[in-house]
């Protein structure tokens, strides 16, 4: 078992690989202390999920940006969700390089509600499906089908990862200008997805603020367009914490939710 000191009595905050069969590594991440209470549910999830599974399992604070150039760090000082995607493709490597077959990122607010459903693919590399329905301008449900990176699955000798790391870091470089959040993570994804076609988990979701309120309140146009569209059963799904605090204002809508997919699931 490799450990590292920590003063936390939380398992989820231990650094250290909860070993128990070396195949597969599960990696999560946030900045401490959590900014809402309902993300220990998520992480909690993940960890409970990986367990089940005999999966090692590891998480991180700040540690995070340690792998991370001095000039990327400074060039991304006020852009951390780019830093984050960045560096969590640093971490995936280190566990391939660590002697795992397999390794897995989950974000923070990426919840497994249907753990014993929650399969992972046999390919060598996935990224999640996100099924994104937002309001037009009169207030009607769009769907705009991407993937993203709030899941992460690669296997050993995988041909993905290095060319993203790569990819991703000479972006960051090459713009000089402003860079949206998903700069390098789901825009980035979906642009090679549209090429290349990137193995896909589908049952690795992501919800958006407007299909999380229609779970809240019990259903919906938004929550109904979602279930229609979605290629394939969710079983765990990105929750959008950042995008969910600024357009829901509580935790009380994201909290409801959730009790809704553990209950009943999408």
């Amino acid at each position: 078992m490799l450990r590292a000191d920590n003063q936390h009595d939380d398992p989820r905050c231990h650094p250290e690989l909860l070993v128990s069969a070396p195949a597969t590594l599960v990696i999560q991440s946030h900045r401490k202390p959590l900014p809402h209470p309902w993300l220990h549910g998520c992480l909690d999830s993940v960890l409970r999920w990986a367990q089940a599974r005999g999966f090692d399992y590891r998480f991180v604070d700040d540690e995070l940006f340690a792998p991370l150039a001095a000039d990327l760090l400074e060039r991304l000082a006020v852009q951390r969700v780019i830093a984050t995607d960045l560096a969590r493709l640093y971490w995936l490597q280190q566990g391939l390089d660590r002697g795992y077959e397999r390794v897995v990122w989950c974000d923070a607010d990426f919840l497994v509600f249907r753990p014993d459903e929650f399969e992972l693919p046999a390919a060598d590399c996935a990224v999640g499906c996100e099924t994104w329905i937002q309001r037009d301008a009169r207030g009607r449900p769009r769907v705009y089908p991407k993937v993203h990176n709030a899941f992460l699955m690669f296997r050993r000798d995988n041909h993905l990862l290095d060319f993203y790391r790569v990819t991703a870091e000479r972006l960051v470089h090459l713009n000089r200008g402003s860079m949206p959040p998903q700069y390098i993570g789901p825009k980035l994804l979906t642009a090679l997805h549209n090429i290349a076609r990137l193995p896909v988990l589908q049952s690795a979701g992501m919800l958006s603020p407007a299909v999380l309120q229609d779970l809240a309140d019990g259903g919906g146009d938004a929550l109904d367009l979602f279930r229609r569209r979605a290629p394939a059963p969710v079983y765990a799904a990105n929750l959008c914490a950042s995008l969910c605090a600024a357009e829901h204002g509580d935790d009380a809508v994201v909290s409801r939710a959730i009790e809704q997919l553990l209950e009943s699931g999408i």
